[in-house]
């Protein structure tokens, strides 16, 4: 069949224009996968410079974040308007429209592609958030002069409310562009809270103008610790550690969270894990005649002490304390630590008994449960809820407190049991600074053996409450990255990547729609060109690494 010059003209620049030309990613790509998904065979979206951003009045942050994003993946500079009764001027949009009807599930989104338009719908911040960030991984990792979104219609929302990463920045510290690039890397896995650990035994991280020697004296320790706690014998690198941040970078971390959907969690770790605060303030300590050092070492329940006494000095300390870093953040949690409190230090201090016979206190647990209701009261002053670790419940706690259980089952299905909401943490597989292999090469951890399998399956409503009907009581799960043995952005990345984006289809995606297979076929197609996208680091074993291996 012989072509005509029009025919082979029209060939040769359909192939000059086939690099600028691009197709959108497959919707059976998104991760976490999408609640609804309805193709249309019909038509296209073409999204070039030519098209707009329209956003209603209520996101218009998300509106400028959205331009950001795209222009850095795309190349695409899309002009920004707000939504008004005036004619467009662009052929094609991407509007982000406030509609509190036809939404009606808190974080849901709606995104469909249809005539002319790319439509976002939401009715709060993270609903139109989400809807972005399932956009956005329609569009391709490249430079390009526009791109073709076929029509479809996507309706979305998370199995749990509470979807959350931690990261300690007590046993190093990281700069603040990465505390905002970890938060990115939430936004983009649709995670709806940073719990960013901020005291401990070895630093105090956060300015406090009421307590200066906190940061003064807390926030530095003289040397860390080389090599696993338990070595023998111990060595140090002999460098002085530490740092804080200060009152406006937390707010500048918080105003950058907030555009991105992201509620903050301060943890204030008391009444153990007070090492750095004694060293700080030896009279709060059970021993005030001593002179504290900020911990170089890690591991210290039980060897080296670290509890509050109960004393006047202390619970004004805890008020005023408490009190000044809630005026920092305004969502309504604030996590107060509670774990690995050694009872053995009270035991031992003449100030500590008396205090407990004096206030009609069953035992030692019963101290710390008053050291927790005093807190939650100084708290509720400030219009906050307590968060605490699962241990908190050792004594008889009330329900208000919400209990973040880093335990097994057992102490989730208890807590559940006496009615308190529970967010699943535990220890295995959620603890993102265990060993993601069992190379004897790998990159020091604690201990322990996670890998991206272990990951995936995990539910965190365990059977025993869903047969009692109890499962309500479940609000989400979290990651943990305890950074003992990550001293370094690049190793935080290696212990997250791939687990983090696991666990965001296990909190987000319909437990029915949950396939490991497909998962890891979405993981190598799209998400680890992101990780690369991103520069970020991973590990890129994880299909030799699994439960059975």
């Amino acid at each position: 069949m012989r072509l005509t010059f029009y025919r082979i003209l029209s060939i040769v620049l359909f192939s000059f224009a086939l690099p600028f030309l691009t197709t959108a990613q497959s919707v059976d790509d998104i991760t976490p996968k999408p609640v609804e998904v309805i193709k249309e065979a019909r038509g296209h979206v073409t999204i070039d410079e030519k098209a707009q951003i329209v956003f209603d009045k209520q996101f218009g942050a998300q509106a400028d974040f959205l331009q950001e994003m795209l222009s850095a993946q795309t190349g695409l500079n899309l002009q920004v308007y707000p939504n008004t009764n005036t004619k467009p001027k662009a052929s094609h949009h991407i509007r982000l429209v406030f509609d509190s009807k036809s939404i009606d599930k808190a974080e849901m989104y709606t995104l469909t592609v249809s005539g002319k338009d790319v439509t976002i719908r939401a009715k709060d911040t993270g609903g139109i958030v989400y809807g972005i960030q399932t956009l956005l991984q329609l569009f391709p990792l490249k430079q390009v002069k526009e791109v073709r979104i076929p029509d479809v219609q996507i309706k979305d929302y998370p199995r749990f409310a509470y979807r959350g990463m931690h990261l300690d920045v007590v046993r190093h510290m990281f700069p603040l562009e990465f505390i905002k690039k970890y938060i990115d890397y939430l936004a983009f896995h649709k995670f709806n809270t940073f719990h960013w650990h901020l005291t401990d035994d070895q630093g105090w991280r956060i300015e406090i103008e009421s307590y200066p020697k906190l940061n003064t004296v807390g926030s530095w320790r003289k040397e860390t610790l080389i090599g696993h706690f338990k070595d023998e014998p111990a060595r140090y690198d002999g460098t002085r550690y530490g740092g804080y941040y200060t009152k406006d970078e937390v707010l500048e971390v918080i105003n950058y969270a907030s555009v991105r959907g992201i509620n903050i969690i301060p943890e204030i770790d008391i009444p153990g894990h007070s090492r750095a605060t004694i060293a700080a303030y030896p009279e709060l300590s059970t021993r005030p005649d001593t002179t504290w050092n900020v911990a170089t070492t890690w591991g210290m329940y039980n060897r080296q002490n670290n509890v509050l006494q109960p004393n006047p000095a202390t619970f004004q300390f805890l008020e005023t304390v408490f009190q000044e870093v809630a005026d920092l953040f305004p969502y309504e949690y604030f996590h107060l630590g509670g774990d690995e409190t050694s009872k053995i230090w009270w035991k031992a201090d003449r100030v500590s008994q008396q205090f407990i016979k004096e206030h009609n206190l069953k035992d030692e647990k019963g101290l710390q449960t008053y050291f927790v209701e005093q807190v939650a009261g100084y708290l509720a002053a400030k219009g906050k809820k307590v968060i605490g670790w699962h241990e908190i419940l050792e004594g008889d706690l009330n329900t208000n407190t919400l209990i973040m259980n880093w335990g097994g089952e057992k102490e989730g299905i208890a807590a559940a049991k006496r009615g308190h909401q529970v967010i699943m943490s535990p220890g295995k597989p959620l603890y993102f600074d265990h060993y993601q292999s069992k190379d004897p090469n790998d990159s020091l951890a604690i201990h322990g053996y996670n890998p991206v399998d272990a990951v995936y399956a995990f539910d965190p409503v365990p059977n025993a409450l869903r047969e009692q009907k109890l499962e309500r009581y479940i609000i989400g799960a979290q990651g943990n990255v305890w950074t003992e043995y990550i001293g370094s952005e690049a190793k935080v990345e290696y212990m997250i990547f791939p687990r983090m984006t696991a666990l965001s289809e296990v909190l987000w995606s319909p437990r029915e729609k949950k396939d490991y297979a497909d998962f890891k076929r979405r993981l190598k197609k799209t998400i680890i060109p992101r990780y690369t996208f991103w520069n970020a680091h991973y590990f890129r074993n994880f299909e030799q690494w699994t439960v059975e291996k």
